[in-house]
């Protein structure tokens, strides 16, 4: 947590006391942003609606989900067959289904909920988001949440920051350097923001690793992701005949160089490498394990058809012994090019009315 002092007119100090919450701290809910005819979902919708009905009534076992959908009834009506209690169905046009991206960050403003609703571009002009920028701004403005309101000022994505929750974040050069998001802003400006709006004491920059058919410029929940202040639970490829061999290895020495806040190294604990999946056009999906959601009392794993998903399932349960984890076949998730963590924004407890 950053101390940011602000002078008012009178020469008064004011300390302003800023965080952002860690992705394992209690939660009010979680948003999904559903897939409809006009998505790119568009050609595959019997196969991708299972996926995103299952990921929404496993969150409402342990706490709310806010359902942005173009059409209430309609998408109301998918639920008639399984338990919609805890789902709250919102109506807000968009263009695609990436919650994490569009989604609102909610930050600690001494001991106040603050919402920051950050520029949406596309992941740096690659598609279309004018409908997805506004989601977080109509949902503010219709009552969703519980918090103060206020812009990010820059463009920014949930799947491109990792919090530990105590100071620390955790991102990639290659997203938040991007030339089409922030071209007026270099890497230390970008720091500084960063640390500003987040209350940071410090950024840890990964130069290295990506996955094959990731449109987000190599966001870190597709790499590495906090587990508690003390660990990080990593993408390690094993195959040196992989054409990630490399990449991630130096990203796994650059985790290695890394130090917790108190001087000590980080516990880091590799991934299983899933088997290959490609589309019908015989190119590489980004298949991780690293899109894990964590909420109040489970984790969500993403699972995709291969026989490291069962490793992958047990692995989880030793990270997180306390939580039940339910492992979600994200196979469909990946044809768009992203999975489970990618759909869904988690807020912390108190922000949701």
């Amino acid at each position: 947590m950053r101390c940011c002092p602000e002078v008012v007119p009178d020469s008064l100090t004011i300390i302003i006391m800023i965080r952002l919450p860690a992705e394992w701290e209690p939660q009010s809910g979680v948003q999904l942003t559903f897939p409809h005819s006009e998505t790119d979902w568009a050609d595959m919708l019997d196969d991708v609606l299972p996926c995103f009905i299952e990921i929404a009534t496993t969150i409402a076992k342990y706490e709310q989900v806010v359902v942005v959908c173009r059409n209430t009834e309609e998408t109301r009506m998918l639920f008639k067959d399984v338990p919609a209690d805890n789902i709250r169905f919102v109506g807000c046009n968009s263009n695609d289904t990436w919650s994490r991206d569009h989604g609102g960050i909610v930050i600690e403003e001494n001991d106040k909920l603050v919402l920051l609703d950050f520029v949406f571009n596309g992941w740096g002009l690659k598609f279309a988001a004018d409908k997805d920028n506004l989601i977080t701004g109509k949902l503010a403005e219709i009552g969703v949440f519980n918090t103060a309101f206020r812009h990010g000022g820059m463009v920014l994505e949930g799947g491109g920051i990792e919090s530990d929750g105590r100071g620390t974040l955790l991102t990639t050069a290659e997203c938040l350097l991007s030339p089409n998001r922030n071209p007026h802003l270099g890497k230390e400006e970008i720091e500084e923001k960063l640390k500003q709006l987040f209350g940071l004491d410090r950024v840890l920059w990964l130069d290295h690793g990506y996955l094959a058919g990731d449109d987000t410029d190599s966001h870190i929940d597709t790499l590495a992701r906090f587990c508690d202040p003390e660990t990080i639970a990593y993408v390690k490829c094993d195959n040196p005949e992989d054409e990630h061999f490399e990449s991630l290895s130096l990203m796994e020495k650059e985790l290695q160089s890394f130090l917790t806040s108190d001087g000590n190294p980080y516990r880091l604990i590799p991934l299983p490498w899933p088997d290959p999946c490609f589309d019908t056009d015989g190119n590489r999906l980004p298949a991780t394990y690293a899109n894990f959601l964590i909420v109040n009392g489970a984790v969500l794993v993403p699972v995709y058809g291969v026989k490291q998903d069962e490793a992958a399932l047990g692995l989880f349960k030793a990270l997180f012994p306390g939580r039940t984890i339910h492992g979600v076949n994200c196979r469909s998730l990946i044809e768009q090019h992203g999975s489970l963590h990618c759909v869904t924004m988690q807020f912390p407890a108190g922000a949701l009315s």
